[in-house]
């Protein structure tokens, strides 16, 4: 696995990152559910950080269609135009270390790329969040996910049917996407996939939240996935009028003529408020409220309703409760940089949340759409992702290609403004509080209300650990690393000795603590002894390098730890000699 390193510090989750019990203590209706882990991969980001990076710097990650993706380009067909050649992709779609799983490469080879792509991001999320998965089995732990496209499926039926195999079926189910998490992780709550078409990860989301108010689960993942395997697709978009002909995302301004494809994949972690902070857990954010509806009957299937995307917004603030002082100062739109969706968007956001607004104060918005496309099964987790990014950093990303207001979104007259600027948050005094949207094609509506962690209420260390203000620890610190392979040990060291070298990195202390109790111990492993940071990094570069040092400690690669159990070895009656079975034995 190449997941970004993550550092669960001693203050912030001291017992073992906060082992689920498996007990799903009911959360109660409007209790706020907690954000305790993430992981993404979004077009020009492999992880969190890099993903930040991206929005900071206000940079697209919009290119042409990248070679080989399709094995007829888009412009083949007569009368296409640059919308459909255009889009924000992930590299290396084709690659999943299936060993990793212990799936084989023929069951992987007929895997949905979504599958494999949401298995490795749940167990990244798991470790952003400190839970070694291990402790999960068993659980009631639930798996909501978000997605519309069968790609996969129609490319491996061009090849016939003697591209089917007995791996099939799973292999290119929709509805096994969440159920293959479950599976590999032993989690026992509810598992589906869910297709509410361009909302549908922010539903998945939704009912992650109900679940655990329900009580039917204690800990949820919501993802959402989406992969563009075939030049069919962008080609029934651009036909059906989607696609922008520049290939570029003009939300809420005037040149607003269509969206961008994107693609990518994004996990939450989700707990009740109550439990995440029993278990000291780090918080990234909370979802103070969530709601659901449709537009029901409107001038057209895929025209969107003003009316509904007001009422949902409503619901979702009215059960977010937010007290006196809190007000949402920032809203993730949907804003897919259409002609039409966005001005009924604006006017739907108006009338819920901009009236009545101070002069000077208006409610803040934009789109990561303008950044990364239109992740469409994927688009409402990668908003709440740069929306709790954003929260974290306090800081607010610009929406980009914004120049002149769209003539039908009297912006001023609504009481919005479009994030033109990275900026500090408005009102840093004051909580953080922002919404999310996400709305489907055919009329589901999405919306969430987030909000930063309560301050002040993190648990404390136990006994013996540093507190936050001490220095580095003078004695010796030992890194704790593993894998499955040599080789996978190797680069797991470099990743964190490039993390660890950061000025910004966590204390060493932390990084140990985080290592030692928050991540599954696998076969191969090594310890890396140092006085100081730098010390310890220089043990990870030689690991990584394959190089011998007095710092690291290699252990061989034994197996018989996680095989487990106790084996007897008997001659049985009638061996041929003395010493029979010790011979077996020895060999």
């Amino acid at each position: 696995m190449k997941g970004q390193p993550s550092v669960v510090t001693s203050e912030n989750n001291p017992v073992a990152a906060g082992a689920p019990t498996g007990k799903a203590a009911k959360a109660g209706p409007g209790e706020p559910i907690a954000v305790v882990g993430l992981s993404c991969r979004f077009p020009g980001a492999a992880g969190p950080a890099e993903f930040w990076s991206l929005l900071r710097e206000g940079a697209s990650a919009v290119t042409d269609v990248p070679p080989g993706r399709w094995d007829e380009p888009a412009d083949a067909a007569p009368g296409t135009r640059e919308g459909a050649r255009r889009g924000a992709f992930l590299p290396d779609v084709d690659h999943f270390d299936a060993g990793f799983f212990g799936i084989s490469p023929r069951e992987a080879a007929a895997m949905d790329p979504q599958q494999r792509l949401v298995l490795e991001l749940a167990w990244e999320a798991l470790e952003d969040a400190g839970i070694v998965p291990a402790t999960l089995r068993g659980t009631s732990t639930a798996v909501f996910v978000g997605t519309l496209r069968d790609d996969y499926t129609n490319l491996l039926y061009q090849y016939g049917a003697e591209a089917v195999t007995q791996h099939t079926m799973t292999g290119v189910n929709r509805g096994v996407i969440a159920n293959r998490v479950s599976y590999h992780l032993g989690l026992h709550g509810p598992s589906m996939t869910v297709d509410a078409a361009q909302s549908s990860s922010l539903v998945a989301v939704h009912l992650a939240c109900e679940s655990l108010r329900a009580g039917e689960s204690a800990t949820a993942l919501a993802a959402g996935v989406n992969l563009n395997l075939l030049a069919e697709n962008a080609i029934t978009e651009e036909r059906f009028g989607a696609l922008s002909p520049d290939g570029v995302s003009y939300t809420f301004d005037a040149r607003a003529n269509g969206f961008v494809p994107g693609e990518g994949g994004g996990v939450v972690v989700l707990k009740p408020l109550s439990a995440a902070l029993a278990d000291g857990d780090r918080i990234h954010g909370v979802i103070r409220g969530t709601a659901v509806n449709n537009d029901g009957t409107t001038e057209g299937l895929t025209v969107p309703g003003r009316d509904a995307q007001e009422q949902v917004l409503r619901l979702a603030h009215e059960r977010a409760a937010l007290g006196p002082d809190e007000a949402v100062q920032y809203v993730e739109l949907h804003g897919t940089g259409t002609p039409v969706g966005d001005p009924v968007e604006a006017a739907a956001l108006g009338a819920a949340l901009g009236a009545g607004r101070a002069p000077g104060d208006p409610l803040r918005v934009g789109s990561v759409k303008t950044n990364i496309g239109h992740l469409e099964g994927a688009a409402g987790i990668a908003g709440l992702i740069k929306t709790l990014l954003s929260i974290r950093h306090r800081e607010l990303p610009a929406s980009l290609n914004f120049e002149t207001p769209n003539p039908a979104i009297p912006l001023e007259e609504l009481g919005l403004a479009v994030q033109r600027e990275h900026t500090a948050w408005p009102h840093p005094d004051r909580p953080l509080v922002a919404g999310v949207s996400s709305f489907g094609m055919g009329g589901t509506n999405a919306h969430a209300v987030v909000a930063e962690a309560p301050a002040g209420q993190v648990a404390e260390p136990p006994a013996g650990i540093p507190d936050a203000g001490a220095q580095d620890a003078p004695q010796a610190l030992a890194w704790v690393v593993s894998a499955r392979s040599e080789a996978a040990l190797r680069a797991q060291a470099g990743r964190l000795a490039a993390f660890a070298a950061d000025e910004d990195a966590p204390r060493p202390v932390d990084v140990g603590h985080s290592l030692a109790t928050s991540r599954t111990v696998f076969a191969e492993r090594a310890v890396v002894v140092g006085g100081d940071r730098e010390e310890l990094v220089a043990g990870l570069r030689a690991l990584a390098d394959d190089r011998p040092s007095g710092a690291l400690v290699r252990a061989a690669g034994d197996t018989s730890a996680e095989a487990g159990g106790i084996a007897f070895l008997f001659t049985g009656q009638g061996a041929q000699r003395t010493g029979m079975g010790m011979e077996l034995y020895d060999a």
